[in-house]
């Protein structure tokens, strides 16, 4: 097909849905209402929905009285059950794909069922989504007359009895439309390919060929192809091998922490960039404004959203609302209902919200990585932030960090131990571990109050890691590439103790 009759046709068609979007964003509540009844109308004679009678659940309030909350390893016995051929025990259709994550770094893997809904009313959909989005705000864009630089992750079989698992990415790949491959590179072979690093020299050897003109994938494993790319072919920035490169479409980590680096790389004031919140659980919220941090959150892909404020968390009094209750400015833990048997799912991310007309959202971290070992409530947000501002004051970048508690013993207070990971080191590391804690404590008021004349917490400890320190340790654990992440803030030592045995000398302040 030409370009330009492509271009005409794929315009028409977002248009079209752009009217749809606009439906949600006028009447969300009416449109989550909906969502909810009808997927408990489609699962009430499931196992899940007999045990909890949900032909008689006709609101929310009665779906939020019977329905438990719960975590995945609560639902962990059904999903094996499914993954070993049994159907319609959460989900009436039959599920034959599920979405491998292991979260960071553990050992225990973790299997969403993505049924056929999922895939075409959520995932796929919301990949359109993104585009319509993207040229309602840019309408000179060519987006259409390249390809899009893809980066997944891998696919295994489970042989035993037929049913599929791997990366979400390599799932969505897999079960593409053939037409999706003509406007992607590299091809579905290398997509697929397992082995990482193998995987990455045929993505460069097909894509350096190609016409790229949007780049696709997680923030810092993208920048490990980015910068091989760079070596490869001796150029001085990514506009010197593709020209017509105009968007990154990016998600899965912050991108606050890379933000510099991939600007050295696309050296254009007038590149995009556009963020999209999605997990092996479903696909949530999109960018839906130029030059922008906040995400629209999507309200009819078939998932019902519910939100735990997160000072009640796990508590007691904990108190579960719809999204029409949430307020501006408060931190939540997500809570999900999808159409893909999911049902009051604790899926562990927590989100902000900068406004609720339309509702938009920043994901400020994990429910389980946050620092509170001394009342402090250090969330991702907090460390991605201090970060930032502290590269631009001294002119550093890094690659990766995380940060663990260093607990109180022999009469010593506590403090944070920070392993951080540079591509540029400030010129003074004592400096930088000065105006890092001083960050930390404009941003967050409770470790400013435990950080007051060092009356609970000693200033931060500052490692520098070697070079290659966390890919290592990752590649050692098997987990590169995909949706693996480095673990950023923990209230243990495991991670952190595991990283500076291998860092050995230690530089430190």
């Amino acid at each position: 097909m030409p370009i330009p009759l492509f271009n005409s046709i794929a315009s028409w068609l977002l248009k079209k849905r752009y009217h749809q979007i606009e439906l949600f964003l006028k009447y969300p509540e009416e449109v989550q209402q909906e969502v909810l009844l009808n997927l408990i109308d489609f699962a009430d004679e499931t196992e899940v929905g007999l045990q909890y009678g949900y032909e008689s659940i006709t609101s929310y309030q009665r779906f939020a009285e019977r329905v438990p909350i719960v975590t995945y390893e609560e639902m962990e016995p059904m999903i094996e059950r499914a993954r070993k051929g049994e159907q319609n025990i959460f989900w009436p259709t039959a599920i034959k794909w599920f979405a491998k994550s292991s979260g960071t770094t553990n050992a225990k893997s973790k299997f969403i069922p993505v049924s056929t809904e999922a895939l075409e009313d959520c995932h796929y959909k919301s990949g359109k989504d993104l585009l319509c989005l993207y040229l309602n705000n840019n309408p000179d864009s060519q987006l259409f007359t390249g390809k899009s630089l893809r980066l997944g992750g891998s696919k295994e079989l489970y042989e035993d009895n037929g049913t599929y698992f791997g990366d979400l990415s390599a799932i969505l790949i897999d079960n593409m439309p053939f037409w999706a491959e003509l406007s992607s590179t590299p091809s579905n072979r290398v997509s697929l390919m397992s082995e990482w690093e193998h995987k990455l020299q045929a993505i460069i050897e097909e894509s350096i060929q190609e016409n790229v003109t949007s780049l696709a994938g997680v923030p810092s494993w993208m920048l490990v192809l980015l910068n091989q790319v760079i070596e490869k072919t001796g150029k001085r920035h990514l506009f010197e091998i593709w020209e017509n490169l105009e968007v990154y479409f990016h998600g899965g980590v912050s991108f606050n922490p890379y933000r510099e680096q991939y600007r050295q790389l696309l050296p254009r004031e007038r590149f995009r960039y556009y963020e999209i919140y999605n997990a092996s659980e479903g696909f949530f919220a999109i960018q839906d404004q130029n030059n922008s941090q906040d995400l629209l959150l999507m309200l009819d892909y078939g998932i019902f959203y519910e939100f735990i404020p997160m000072d009640t968390f796990g508590k007691p009094e904990q108190k579960v609302i719809p999204l029409w209750e949430v307020q501006q400015g408060v931190n939540y833990a997500i809570i999900i209902t999808t159409n893909a048997g999911l049902w009051r799912y604790q899926i562990g991310d927590t989100v902000r919200f900068t406004s609720t007309s339309p509702y938009r959202i920043r994901i400020t971290g994990r429910t389980k990585h946050h620092i509170n070992v001394f009342g402090e409530e250090l969330i991702i947000e907090n460390s991605e932030e201090a970060l930032k501002r502290v590269c631009t004051q001294t002119g550093a970048s890094i690659k990766e960090y995380t940060v663990a508690p260093i607990f109180m013993s022999g009469g010593e207070k506590g403090a944070h131990e920070w392993l951080v990971e540079f591509r540029n080191p400030p010129k003074d590391l004592q400096e930088f571990s000065e105006q890092l804690d001083k960050a930390l404590q404009q941003l967050n008021s409770d470790y400013e109050a435990k950080r007051y004349k060092n009356i609970t917490l000693n200033p931060i400890r500052l490692n520098v890691a070697r070079d290659n320190l966390f890919y290592d340790w990752l590649k050692a654990k098997g987990k590169l590439g995909g949706q693996h992440k480095i673990p950023r803030l923990s209230n243990s030592r495991e991670y952190m103790d595991e990283l500076l045995k291998d860092n050995q000398p230690i530089s430190q302040v």
